[in-house]
């Protein structure tokens, strides 16, 4: 990996700023983990049965970003990125995709995220989520997604040690 180039989140500050960094650092942490790595390195899997990839794990945050930015906030039945029923599954197989394709679809839905965030007026604004039928709030909605983050993180971790012996963030 190069030169780590994340920003950390800040010591002090309010709760929308310090949420929005940790979140972005965990974004950043996840590209840092396939940094310099061929499509088939990152499609590589981990041990079977999984088919756990850190290709795998790229396209599963994008269908993340959507599910809990986009459907929740704007459009209740924007279709997924990678199924055509509500299927996070589907993202995980990630053997005839690429890393174009993947961070693509994933830096699009990720820009769309931090433009629904910032748009909204606080951390109290409420969305619809359609998989669950109830509202919830943008502050309950970046909990979420800071934790899928932080868990695929650690998944991530894993895989880039089993691909190239690289550890640490």
């Amino acid at each position: 990996m190069g030169r780590d180039e994340r920003v950390g989140p800040p010591l002090t500050g309010g709760e929308r700023e310090t949420l929005r960094a940790f979140l972005d650092y965990h974004r950043a942490t996840l590209a840092r983990k396939c940094e310099g790595l061929t499509d088939e390195e990152l499609r590589r899997c981990s041990v079977p049965p999984s088919t756990l990839s850190l290709l795998g794990l790229v396209r599963h945050l994008a269908e993340v970003e959507r599910a809990w930015f986009r459907r929740v906030f704007e459009e209740p039945d924007a279709p997924m990125v990678w199924s055509d029923r509500i299927d996070f599954q589907a993202a995980y197989d990630a053997s005839t995709s690429t890393r174009a394709e993947a961070f693509a679809a994933w830096e699009g839905e990720v820009r769309n995220a931090r433009r629904i965030e910032r748009e909204a007026d606080s951390l109290d604004a409420t969305g619809y989520q359609p998989r669950w039928g109830r509202e919830v709030s943008l502050r309950m909605v970046l909990v979420h997604v800071l934790l899928e983050y932080g868990r695929h993180n650690g998944h991530a971790d894993l895989l880039r040690e089993g691909i190239d012996g690289t550890v640490g963030a």
